[in-house]
């Protein structure tokens, strides 16, 4: 017994996957390029809170699946890694500290106000979201590369991280700073 096309069209699913990469891009797309064009600076305030407003979850949702040289990885991990300073920004502050020690070149790349402070911490990553909107991307994938490479540095030498979560933010800013000179070179889709 075969059953006809109408028991497959009633069957429910989650969504496309096509679908959804697609509107991943395309929501990338709008805010990274869309808003540069648009010159309105309520646009770099909306896209810093997007996560708040709309959040992570929704984000993640649209986002996560995405690869890390795609506008919407880029875009998911620069999101993620707002909201991790901001849920732990003490720790934040104590890894980027121990980090930049090391990790000269990339603490002053990174751009984060003397002496680090949690503060400071959110200070500087909302300055690199904010950077989304109104500055060229590239720059604020390698400094938000350079901030990960900082507290990789600082993780390592604290030796109260295991390694995997050493290993996880010195691949993030990897992948940041690839897709920052990817951008550079032909600009990230």
């Amino acid at each position: 017994m075969r059953p006809g096309a109408d028991f497959f069209a009633a069957i429910v699913g989650g969504d496309d996957p096509a679908r959804v990469s697609e509107a991943a891009d395309l929501a990338a797309n709008l805010l990274v390029r869309g808003a540069r064009a648009d010159g309105d600076p309520e646009v770099a305030e909306r896209v810093l809170h997007l996560a708040e407003t709309e959040g992570i979850e929704t984000i993640a949702e649209v986002w996560a699946g995405s690869p890390a040289d795609s506008l919407a990885g880029c875009l998911w991990r620069l999101f993620v890694l707002r909201s991790w300073v901001y849920a732990d920004p003490v720790s934040v502050a104590r890894e980027f500290e121990a980090g930049r020690r090391t990790a000269q070149v990339a603490q002053v790349v990174a751009g984060v106000a003397d002496p680090p402070g949690p503060e400071e911490l959110k200070t500087m990553v909302d300055e690199v979201l904010r950077g989304i909107a109104g500055s060229d991307f590239a720059d604020v994938l390698f400094r938000a590369a350079a901030f990960a490479r900082v507290v990789a540095t600082g993780r390592a030498a604290l030796d109260d991280a295991s390694e995997a979560e050493v290993q996880r933010m010195l691949v993030l800013a990897e992948q940041l700073e690839a897709a920052g000179h990817q951008e550079l070179a032909h600009g990230l889709a």
